[in-house]
């Protein structure tokens, strides 16, 4: 079972790590649901941790529907966190009718040779996530979805994530499940849903604080939860 932790700065992404956390998700405005982190933050995470970073590489948080001039953006963000070496980046695009824009995934996935890559969230916004997801396994350089099943909470959302995991089993694509996500749901959510991946953010910081640092001991906690389901 992988714990997959957000850290917005150099120090989340320590405590993080020294609670057992398997891999970041590096990502500033974290209020906005994420956004693209500064090159200097990545090179700065990557130097000090020794766990995998997937950085986010979402120019806005406006949609998830981009321009031509957006991917220009997102293509050199990813060209340049690929030479800090990170691990890999966790992106995801829209059409305007809710379908995955696949020129612009496309053209991203050509940039991103040689890292690992999650489709996001944007995912839960598609029009049709069962043909969403079909769609996204036919691209062997996405490891994974990360979704909360379309609700605003992974909770609302296990039997959904339930279905998926189930579509994907045995492909390369896995479903990483997130938001809502904490000590007191996590050993239940994972045996209702046989996920294999968790993603937590909110749920692992201080006094439950998006705005407050990572808890190591509560990363801790969830590592010996999620181990105990394994």
């Amino acid at each position: 079972m992988l714990l997959e932790v957000i850290a917005t700065s150099v120090e989340d992404a320590k405590r993080a790590e020294a609670g057992g956390a398997d891999r970041l998700e590096l990502i500033t405005g974290i209020l906005e649901g994420g956004v693209t982190p500064s090159w200097g933050l990545i090179d700065a995470v990557v130097r000090a941790v020794s766990i995998p970073v997937n950085v986010m590489v979402r120019p806005h948080s406006q949609s998830f529907v981009y321009t031509s001039d957006d991917y220009r953006v997102m293509r050199e963000d990813v060209r340049i966190i690929r030479e800090l070496g990170a691990a890999g980046i966790v992106t995801g695009m829209l059409a305007p009718d809710g379908q995955i824009d696949t020129e612009g995934l496309e053209s991203l996935l050509d940039q991103a040779k040689g890292l690992d890559v999650t489709f996001h969230r944007a995912f839960d916004e598609a029009a049709d996530q069962l043909e969403a997801v079909r769609l996204l396994m036919r691209y062997p350089q996405i490891s994974r979805i990360l979704t909360s099943g379309g609700q605003k909470s992974a909770i609302d959302g296990a039997e959904r994530i339930a279905e998926l995991v189930r579509m994907t089993a045995g492909e390369h694509l896995s479903i990483l499940a997130g938001s809502g996500l904490g000590l007191a749901n996590i050993a239940d959510f994972v045996g209702r849903t046989a996920v294999t991946e968790v993603h937590f953010g909110t749920g692992v910081r201080e006094a439950g604080s998006a705005l407050k640092y990572v808890d190591q001991e509560k990363v801790a906690a969830v590592k010996r939860l999620i181990a105990a389901k394994s």
